[in-house]
């Protein structure tokens, strides 16, 4: 009696464990269930609008699909040969344990696996780093878990996304298209085959590796297919028949697009908040702006070190381009032999030199009635503020048209305008521009900043003169599209009005001057284009060169280049200025204008006046006078002079009185004028002053002549 009692006891002690263990087992998988592995990493893809992939970013490179997508050929497969009693289980096949416990006994030897596909699935899903004596309970208790909370469609589904195929692809859509260029859909029952038996072994069944033991092994899945009545024998001794079939996609990285991407990459962060950590497993669609042609035409040229006028190795550049009307930003080159993650120099803060001119003096200065573009300012070697601003050339014309210096990026004038309209009202038009600075000297007026701008900022800032005085946001992502195919970002660009389209008509004309006979001369574009150079002063070595600008546009496009080195010191300088990028940039336009046919002219808006072009007085006039006989006056003289080389010179006529001289008379667009009244007796001395009606000048006077009697 005391035996049966303990054995009583024993049973019941046991029976209870087993109660407990199996309610562990049956409840303990939400502890091992991780919600966020169910949904597996997927691929992003960075796409032109074209529908080409130019990159892509990810932890696992997989492209989920759902279980519709699968054709049932391709879903028997894997559970013939997987688990062919995926539908009868819930999650643990008991029969299949027993099964292979006894083979494995007879063999003496592991020759049979008995997970399920449910088990297989949390594996990959939950348990792939656990190493533990009880990882196989964990195992069994995720599937149980998934089993009562997921239908076996949803866990078939998962398990295709999830596993992986070798040759850096994971999931089903993956997969095909990496070894048969096709998505899932067109997998004929051979490819799907060999698919299902990549399973077991990807990398010992590779068909790219070893093709005879993936084609055996396929053969091994049609086989399994035909015993559990899938297919018929006819079907499996024709698709054991082909041959792989394979038709392998090799993804190389595109570098001429890593610039770009990175760009895309950031706006995301910074506009959508989609961060890189995000983008590598949310498996969305990034359709950009980029310009293929015109990406790989700046690429290229970047490689070319002729137009890097370094001391030294390491001269580093930056361009981006944009279409003037949208804002889309079309090419982006970050730097020199580029790799995603380098330093995105488009983005890097730097001193932008004379090429602020434009947008922090001469563009808010026209806004006021008071400067046009021939008004004179003052051209002055002087101290203003304590501050004194030098010209390069060291020659100063005591005073010269606002449009002469900013052609000849005259520094003295710049800075003598900016103390008129005031430090205030120029730095309000550079907030506007969406490049606010903190500083409050007159430096700002030559580009001295604290912190520089970047070549992005100055690219929106120049699309300004480009687009009749509006900003606009410029992007490089067009649409995001997440992994259901909904679209859930768009761009939607801002615009705003900061000059008037007069003043953006004017400044689109002189900086085009400045382009064919001004500081941008360098190089050659047969084409319109508008531009200002700009350039600073190496810290560290006298006469050399810290950075180069030039920042331009045609009538379709905007473009900023920044020349210079990552880190300036005594070892690192530009040995020339801003010729380089200006050459560089009319080097790639001419390639674009090769692909498409860029404007010729820039077509003036129908609400703004024209702007004349200058004025050049004549400075060596020869004047001959004569006697003139009949008329009313009887006695008359005729004066002529150099023929005008400009229709639009006013000429006046003076005669020399004691104390100050008498005009007698102008003329504009000729040579010759009539004196109506001589004296009998005694002379008159006359002399003729060129005059430009734009600026309001007069030039150097002739010679004089003397008419008598």
């Amino acid at each position: 009696m005391k035996r049966l009692k303990w054995l009583l006891l024993s049973l019941v002690f046991l029976s209870v464990l087993g109660i407990i263990g199996y309610a562990v087992i049956l409840f303990g998988g939400q502890f091992v269930v991780d919600e966020e592995d169910l949904v597996p990493d997927a691929t992003t893809t960075f796409e032109t609008r074209d529908g080409e992939v130019i990159g892509k970013l990810y932890n696992e490179n997989r492209i989920p699909v759902t279980l519709d997508d699968i054709p049932e050929h391709v879903q028997e497969a894997f559970i013939a040969i997987e688990d062919r009693r995926f539908y009868d289980h819930a999650g643990i096949d008991f029969k299949s344990i027993v099964r292979a416990v006894f083979r494995d006994i007879i063999a003496m030897a592991k020759v049979e696996g008995a997970s399920t596909i449910t088990q297989q699935l949390s594996k990959n899903l939950f348990l792939k780093n656990d190493k533990t004596w009880m990882r196989k309970t964990k195992e069994a208790m995720a599937a149980i878990h998934l089993e009562r909370r997921f239908s076996k469609d949803d866990i078939l589904e998962l398990y295709l996304n999830e596993i992986y195929f070798g040759e850096g692809v994971y999931g089903i859509e993956a997969a095909s298209r990496k070894f048969f260029n096709k998505p899932v859909q067109e997998l004929t029952l051979a490819e799907g085959a060999l698919l299902a038996g990549l399973a077991k072994a990807p990398n010992g069944y590779s068909p790219i590796r070893h093709p005879e033991k993936a084609k055996k092994r396929r053969n091994v899945v049609l086989k399994a297919m035909s015993d559990t009545g899938k297919i018929t024998a006819q079907e499996r001794m024709q698709a054991q028949g082909r041959t792989l079939g394979l038709d392998v996609q090799e993804y190389e990285p595109k570098p001429w697009a890593a610039s770009f991407i990175d760009l895309a990459v950031q706006e995301a962060a910074d506009n959508y908040k989609l961060s890189e950590k995000e983008l590598r497993r949310g498996g969305y669609r990034i359709v950009v702006t980029v310009d293929p042609d015109a990406q790989k035409i700046a690429y290229h040229e970047f490689q070319n070190g002729d137009y890097f006028p370094g001391n030294t190795d390491g001269a580093q550049g930056a361009f981006v381009m944009a279409e003037q009307q949208s804002g889309e930003i079309s090419a982006a080159i970050g730097g020199r032999n580029y790799q995603f993650g380098d330093l995105n120099r488009v983005m890097v803060k730097r001193q932008p030199g004379s090429a602020i001119k434009p947008l922090a003096v001469y563009g808010p200065a026209m806004m006021k009635d008071s400067y046009q573009p021939y008004t004179l300012i003052e051209d002055k070697k002087q101290a203003i503020d304590g501050y004194t601003a030098t010209n390069y050339d060291g020659r100063y014309a005591g005073s010269v048209s606002l449009y002469k210096a900013l052609v000849e990026s005259k520094n003295a004038p710049a800075v003598w305008l900016l103390n008129e309209i005031g430090i205030p009202y120029a730095k309000d038009y550079l907030s506007q521009l969406g490049m606010p600075v903190k500083d409050k000297g007159l430096a700002i007026a030559l580009g001295g900043l604290s912190e520089g701008v970047t070549p992005m900022q100055m690219a929106e800032s120049y699309r300004a003169f480009a687009s009749g005085g509006k900003t606009i946001d410029m992007f490089a992502i067009d649409q995001i599209i997440n992994r259901h195919d909904e679209v859930i970002h768009e761009a939607n660009p801002e615009t705003a009005a900061v000059f008037n389209p007069q003043v953006a008509w004017n400044m689109t004309g002189m900086l085009t001057t400045a382009v064919t006979s001004g500081t941008a001369s360098a190089g050659n574009f047969p084409k319109a284009l508008a531009g200002k150079t700009g350039s600073t002063e190496h810290p560290h070595v006298e006469g050399a060169v810290k950075d180069a600008w030039f920042a331009g546009f045609t009538p379709e496009y905007v473009t900023v280049t920044w020349m210079g080195y990552d880190s300036s010191d005594e070892n690192h300088y530009l040995t020339s200025g801003s010729e380089a990028p200006t050459r560089l940039t009319k080097a790639i336009l001419s390639k674009i204008n090769g692909q498409e046919s860029l404007a010729q002219a820039f077509e003036k808006p129908e609400n703004v006046a024209a702007l004349p072009e200058p004025i050049k007085l004549p400075e060596n006039i020869t004047l001959h006078g004569n006697y003139s006989f009949g008329g009313f006056a009887l006695f008359g003289g005729k004066l002529e002079w150099t023929e005008p080389a400009d229709e639009r010179i006013v000429y006046h006529i003076y005669r020399e009185e004691e104390g100050d001289d008498e005009q007698v008379g102008e003329v504009t667009g000729d040579n010759e004028f009539t004196v109506k009244r001589l004296p009998f007796f005694g002379s008159s001395r006359y002399y003729v002053v060129p005059y430009n009606p734009l600026t309001e000048t007069e030039g150097q006077k002739s010679n004089t002549v003397d008419l008598s009697l």
